[in-house]
């Protein structure tokens, strides 16, 4: 087989993963190219590029999902080859078939088995007549109501819908009752046909207490394929992965192997070409149930990396090429542990929203021996509520599990972001907890640890906000630097003729406003605070002090708190002007309008559905009453905090 040239390859994808597979291709002497919608005309992945081409628009809908402008794009730049990235139009057999009828190569697998598993329900019929264990559940065609629900009684509570051309969490509902199965499929079934262009979904038995244990698999155009491994994916949120490792902590070599030719035998089947992923349930027996076959490259691929020293892009760029693999099964390493944590633009305190807004911080842990960063923006970027809220992932590489998790903590630590909510604080809980430092894992994680997880939000001490108070008047030299600093006016000594000097501020930090005398109990040194602490023994404590423009970013007990000065005449805020006012709580478009004003509801009704970063999100009455006002209205796109309906309680 003559091998196929690339010198130009278009990236079908934004964020992370684009910048992820550019860094790869320009290693290869490949010229990258990059697409973007109208709003992601900045963004990190356009500035990275060889080359950039607008699709326009701002949803999906309108720029990514767009096969037509994606394919105008490529000729326009002259690249012989694309890649899908993760999401988006990467599982779309439709969009292989139209890359491959317009001579170009499509890094990822034949459209037919794209059909063949992209489809879940597809899938786990074909795996049914391969022998492969099975979660009971229903994966047919038709898609009524009521065919849900026979299925649902047949299979038992509490059961699990998935869109069957979907993943990442998008189009997947747990319904615990039938009193709840109408309202969860409809809004399933709308988020996967916003997601993927396709809102056909699947049920199946809500397994409690598993773990998700997935093999990567690997294919050559030459009928060879094998597996990387496996990775252990079992801590997740809201049904998408949070953190994984690699390889599963406590699987022995006969379950890998047993695990790891079932899967290549389903990728086999298929005549599978590229990196796809076999995904599992196993069970504390060991019994391990086909769940799906995602074909593409997955987000947690940084750690199949670390733990076999390949690039698996590099890998798909040879493959596409016509190249065969370059290792046997008895060849692929295994070597120490790897461990990676997603990091998302999301509020953990209010059941992890999307987040959205500028990034006026953002500081990445330094470069060392087992340590990557894989990101998709900078500082000043903004987070719109289009997209997948990832900001990047932190991958920690050791020779042993436990040193994978201290190095990977350690790079959490160095951490900084700040102009929206993040997970940084939740994750770093989550690996320093002892149920994770023993590996005791199952997809039930974070739900039955979420007293230590997430903590309610306490009131901060005097202690932060004297230390606040100290660092705001240290740093006010470094943010008037450009000031004539022999100007008394200049001076922030709290000098007085006749008076002690002292200086008063009034700050403010989440929601809470404080009136605080400086002292000077602390020393600040370019970034890094240094001040006394009885927790450490009254040893001097370093933490995190980032002064940007008028707000201090202060780190205290792992959290990074956003303090800004007030002045106190102007900073009174008036209250809401409208009682019992429920408002957005991100920016969003609203996709449904439940109620009408003069409806009376009950405590937990449904009454605005807001879409934001490919979920949906149901504004519910927090209490029986009557709808006074709507401030909404469906296709409408609202910003944090708008006002959406005013509810009058009973």
């Amino acid at each position: 087989m003559s091998l196929t040239h690339i010198d130009t390859l278009l990236i079908a994808n934004r964020g992370e993963i684009a910048c992820r597979v550019m860094r790869t291709a320009k290693a290869m002497g490949i010229t990258t190219v990059a697409v973007h919608s109208a709003i992601d005309a900045n963004a990190r992945h356009v500035r990275e590029a060889d080359i950039a081409i607008d699709l326009g628009g701002a949803k999906p809908a309108d720029s990514y999902l767009r096969i037509d402008a994606l394919l105008n794009a490529a000729k326009a730049s002259g690249a012989q080859a694309i890649h899908p990235g993760y999401g988006f139009l990467s599982e779309n057999a439709g969009f292989a078939r139209a890359i491959e009828q317009a001579g170009l190569l499509f890094l990822g697998p034949p459209a037919s088995a794209i059909d063949a598993m992209g489809s879940k329900s597809a899938a786990k019929a074909l795996m049914e007549a391969a022998g492969v264990p099975l979660v009971p559940g229903y994966h047919g065609e038709a898609q009524d109501l009521e065919t849900f629900r026979t299925a649902a009684e047949v299979i038992g509570y509490p059961v699990l819908l998935k869109a069957t051309a979907g993943g990442g969490g998008k189009g997947m509902k747990v319904v615990e009752r039938e009193s709840e199965l109408a309202e969860a499929l409809a809004s399933a079934q709308r988020e996967a046909q916003s997601s993927f262009g396709d809102s056909r979904m699947l049920v199946e038995k809500y397994v409690l207490k598993p773990r998700h244990v997935e093999i990567q698999v690997f294919a050559d155009r030459h009928g060879h394929c094998l597996y990387l491994n496996e990775r252990d994916c079992s801590i997740q949120r809201r049904h998408q992965k949070v953190v994984e490792e690699a390889p599963a902590p406590g699987l022995t070599p006969e379950l890998r192997r047993a695990m790891g030719e079932a899967a290549v035998k389903a990728a086999q089947a298929i005549g599978y070409v590229g990196a796809g992923t076999v995904e599992f349930l196993l069970d504390e027996r060991g019994d391990f149930f086909f769940m799906e076959m995602n074909t593409r490259l997955q987000v947690e691929h940084p750690v199949t990396e670390a733990i076999t020293g390949l690039d698996l892009v590099a890998w798909q760029i040879r493959v596409a090429r016509g190249e065969p693999l370059p290792l046997t099964q008895a060849q692929v390493p295994l070597l120490g542990h790897a461990i990676e944590v997603r990091l998302y633009a999301e509020d953990p305190e209010h059941d992890f929203l999307p987040s959205t807004g500028r990034l006026s911080l953002y500081r990445e842990p330094a470069a060392g021996p087992g340590r990557r960063v894989d990101t998709g923006v900078a500082e000043g970027d903004e987070v719109s509520p289009f997209y997948d809220p990832m900001l990047g992932k932190l991958i920690a590489w050791g020779d042993n599990r436990e040193e994978a998790r201290l190095r990977l903590l350690a790079m959490l630590s160095e951490t900084c972001v700040g102009g929206v909510k993040t997970n940084l604080a939740f994750l770093r809980r989550v690996l320093a907890h002892p149920a994770f430092a023993d590996a005791e894992l199952d997809t039930g994680f974070i739900p039955r640890h979420e007293a230590q997880l997430l903590p309610p939000p306490g009131e901060l001490p005097a202690a932060f906000w004297q230390l606040a108070a100290d660092t705001f008047v240290q740093s006010e030299p470094l943010r008037r630097k450009h000031e004539d600093f022999h100007s008394p006016w200049a001076s922030t000594s709290g000098w007085r003729a006749g008076l002690p000097a002292e200086i008063d501020l009034h700050l403010s930090c989440n929601g809470v406003t404080h009136k605080v005398r400086a002292s000077g109990g602390a020393r600040l040194q370019d970034d890094t605070l240094f001040c006394r602490s009885q927790l450490a023994g009254d040893l001097p404590q370093r933490l995190h002090a980032i002064r940007q423009g008028d707000t201090l970013y202060l780190e205290w007990q792992g959290d990074l708190h956003a303090v800004s000065q007030l002045d106190p005449i102007a900073a009174v805020e008036a209250s809401h002007s409208h009682h019992g006012g429920l408002t957005a709580p991100m920016n969003g478009s609203i996709v449904r309008v439940l109620v009408e004003a003069g409806q009376q509801v009950e405590a937990g009704t449904a009454l605005v559905v807001l879409e934001a970063m490919k979920m949906e999100h149901s504004i519910r009455a927090p209490h029986a009453g009557v709808v006074k006002a709507l401030y909404c209205r469906e296709g409408e796109m609202v910003g944090e905090g708008a006002m959406l309906v005013e509810l009058e309680e009973a």
